[in-house]
């Protein structure tokens, strides 16, 4: 049986037989005893890893906060760490035989990041201390070195240069906590660590441990006293002007009206008003997409049977201007989730699947509103939900559907005005007929189902509207699938394309929920297996976000299938995400694995793109070859590095 497996690992994985006890279990009693006796080495480790901006007094009191949140609720079992068990740090204290610290540094680390990542969200609850500045003290010059090349870190950077320097934690082990506590690329959090310019000698345990970094060895001094009284002042001055605006609010006549899951109003000014008046909503003309100079989102009517129901778009205006703490809001990566510059474009308002929907478009995004609808289909704004999605930049082919509802693994679309036809396939059997899916009248599809990556990618729905192809990865716009080279994608319509999406279809869990808009797949070489056992062919799949930032690029190596199989999935050879490998600005890719034949040799196959000239493998198999392919005889498990040069001599890196 042939095998193949990528030359270059991800570093920082672990197996299951790496991980921590699955029967272990963590008592709130055992978590309160680790929190008091390791309290302080806690408080340090977040103090390290929140972000430095933010002011040494306002990082002390968040740091207490973190860790004081951290104690669970209700008995938890480690194995939902997924972590091994580390070493002992560097200072005293045996930590690593206490599950309950490894538990709650986890959770620190975790909450520290995330308090560094969404500065939009309300911080954490703070200790009060009125009039006074809490501060560590001041350490010498190698701590004030070391403090300014902690804070050009990025949070992740600075969480494992904390987990190897002062937890003392070895890269394998230092990798499972970050992954485990949200860092997308673990391995690059620790090339950033060790790339980090710090003074010499700051690698001494000591250094880290010094009172420069200890939040709970403070220093206090009273705030500004003349300030303060003037506050106080200005407090009691506001407090009576609330009062009486309170008042005149609450008075009868002429008012804002019910605003359902809306947060109160924090304040009232003529632009306000204006985004939220339903009558003052931008809506295109039935046939405006006909003539429109370009096929957007801006050229949909508004559609459904709830458009003239006003009492529905005034709510959904206020939840999205001021949401309630009870509203479920979820943001696609990158999409600001603010309230409206001004009246958006309303384009549908109506009842899918017993919920009330609003779909609004500002230029820049895609705003889902949606409450729970009785059997008369009147909503009270129970149960309400705000989705934001970018969809800035679409055209004809990435605006040609909406998602409008959600149930049970089922996704209903709204489809653009212009299209035609809309039918349901498997990506991961091409040659399976096509199911034709209904429209009704306000373009809203019949249920569809929605990918499960995690029923082992057997199937994977995507629709075919008028030729182009389209799926669901979780967002409000679903992503265009193409194929061809990275300038000049097309559509999914040969052969070809159709095998290469059916063997590395199921790479698209990879994408869900990153705000995809396209992911082209691109054959960059074929090429001819040792022994007569056929062709490979080589493709790089990349997906490109609303945003810009975000694109993700895999390297797949797809050998010949076996008998009965003509769709069985390749091997991922490389995934790389960010960078502009495979993309338009470089349209260029190089990769290689390590393939087994038949009789038991390995060999080490490299392939890049047309235009380059040569590739040579160093490390652990040596070679080199003229033109874009290499083929070396390698032992099991070799690792090597791949480099290509393109005519003009310059350099084309390997993707990893």
């Amino acid at each position: 049986m042939e095998q193949q497996q990528a030359t270059s690992p991800r570093p920082g994985r672990t197996s299951a037989d790496d991980l921590a006890d699955a029967g272990e279990v963590i008592g709130v009693e055992q978590a309160e005893a680790a929190l008091v006796e390791h309290y302080p080495r806690l408080v340090r480790l977040a103090y390290l890893v929140l972000p430095p901006g933010t002011g040494r007094g306002r990082r002390v009191l968040t740091a207490h906060a973190v860790v004081q949140r951290t104690l669970p609720r209700r008995r938890t079992a480690t194995r939902d760490l997924a972590l091994p068990a580390p070493p002992a740090p560097r200072s005293g204290g045996d930590t690593a035989a206490d599950p309950g610290y490894v538990f709650l540094r986890q959770h620190v680390l975790r909450a520290a990041l995330a308090t560094g990542r969404a500065r939009w969200r309300r911080p954490p609850a703070l200790p009060q201390v009125w009039g006074l500045r809490l501060f560590p003290r001041s350490g010498g010059a190698d701590e004030l070195a070391l403090d300014q090349a902690l804070s050009a870190l990025s949070g992740p950077g600075r969480a494992a240069f904390v987990l190897r320097d002062l937890e003392g934690l070895t890269d394998r082990a230092a990798a499972c906590v970050l992954e485990a506590s949200g860092v997308a690329d673990a391995r690059e959090a620790l090339d950033e660590a060790e790339g980090a310019a710090v003074p010499a000698g700051s690698r001494d345990r000591s250094l880290l441990e010094s009172p420069e970094f200890d939040p709970c060895a403070l220093q206090a001094r009273p705030t500004d006293l003349l300030r303060r009284r003037q506050h106080a002042r200005a407090a009691l001055a506001a407090g009576a002007a609330v009062v009486v605006c309170g008042a005149l609010l609450g008075l009868p006549g002429e008012g804002w009206g019910p605003d359902g899951a809306a947060a109160p109003p924090y304040a009232r000014n003529a632009a306000a008003e204006a985004a939220l008046d339903p009558g003052k909503l931008t809506v295109a003309p039935a046939h405006a997409w006909e003539s429109a100079a370009r096929q957007d989102f801006s050229a949909w009517p508004a559609r459904g049977d709830r458009t003239g129901d006003r009492a529905l778009l005034r709510r959904a205006l206020a939840v999205w201007a001021r949401p309630g703490a009870e509203v479920r809001l979820s943001a696609t990566p990158g999409t600001p989730a603010g309230p409206a510059a001004g009246p958006p474009q309303l384009l549908f308002a109506g009842v899918v699947d017993h919920s009330a929907v609003v779909l609004f478009h500002d230029g820049l995004r895609v705003v889902r509103y949606a409450e729970a609808a009785d059997g008369e289909g009147r909503g009270d704004g129970s149960g309400a939900a705000l989705d934001f999605a970018r969809t800035d930049g679409a055209d004809a082919a990435s605006a040609g559907a909406l998602v409008v509802g959600r149930t049970e693994g089922n996704v209903r679309y709204l489809t653009a005005p212009w299209v035609k036809s809309v039918h349901l396939v498997d990506l991961l059997a091409p040659d399976a007929a096509a199911q034709r899916l209904g429209v009704d009248a306000s373009g809203v599809t019949d249920p569809s189902p929605s990918p499960r990556p995690d029923q082992k990618c057997a199937t994977w729905p995507a629709l075919r509207m008028d030729g182009g192809l389209l799926t669901d990865l979780g967002d409000l716009a679903p992503a265009r699938l193409t194929y061809g080279t990275p300038r000049k994608p097309g559509e999914v319509s040969t052969p070809q394309a159709r095998t290469a999406w059916a063997r590395g279809g199921c790479t698209l869990a990879a994408m869900r929920g990153q705000g995809v808009r396209s992911v082209n797949s691109w054959e960059f070489a074929r090429q001819p297996l040792p022994g007569g056992a056929g062709a490979a062919a080589w493709v790089c799949t990349r997906a490109e976000t609303w945003r810009g930032a975000g694109s993700r690029t895999l390297a797949q190596f797809q050998a010949p299938a076996p008998g009965g199989r003509p769709y069985a999935p390749g091997v991922v050879a490389a995934s790389v995400a960010g960078g502009t490998a495979c993309g338009p600005r470089a349209p260029r890719a190089l990769a290689g694995v390590l393939w087994k034949a038949g009789g038991g040799q390995w060999w080490l196959l490299a392939a890049g793109s047309g235009k380059l000239a040569s590739i040579t493998a160093t490390g652990g198999v040596q070679g080199r070859a003229a033109g874009h392919l290499l083929t070396v005889k390698a032992g099991a498990g070799a690792q090597a590095q791949l480099t290509g040069r393109l005519a003009d001599g310059k350099r084309v890196d390997a993707l990893r």
